[in-house]
């Protein structure tokens, strides 16, 4: 069983940054791909960003790649998104994840948080 909490989310003004973190409970963190998905209103929740076991592997998605980063501190038992050059349509709830990343970039949720609500003003 693992818990995630995920923070830092808030309002920013478009071209603005946030880091968001999500903290992870129990000993196996490092054991578990993590992933980043956002959901907005009225919308699907979508893939973000994932990162494998070790942090040496990452994927995007189309929409914010370049502008965004994921990394991992297992020691910390942590994992972030920073996202630059934000915009409004960048507003939605990002919620954090545990699963399992396969080598084609396929990646598989097993846990939730609870999400976080970013939103980007014009």
């Amino acid at each position: 069983q693992v818990q995630l909490v995920e923070s830092g989310g808030g309002l920013v003004q478009a071209g603005g940054s946030l880091r968001l973190s999500c903290a992870a409970s129990g000993r196996t963190f490092s054991t578990y791909a993590m992933a980043w998905f956002r959901q907005a209103p009225g919308k699907e929740r979508e893939f973000v960003a994932a990162i494998n076991w070790s942090g040496g592997i990452t994927y995007y998605s189309d929409s914010v790649k370049g502008r965004s980063t994921i990394s991992r501190d297992n020691a910390k038992n942590t994992v972030y998104l920073q996202m630059n050059t934000l915009k409004p349509e960048d507003t939605a709830v990002y919620y954090c994840a545990a699963g399992a990343l396969d080598y084609g970039g396929s990646y598989t949720p097993s846990y939730w948080g609870q999400g976080t609500q970013v939103t980007v003003s014009s």
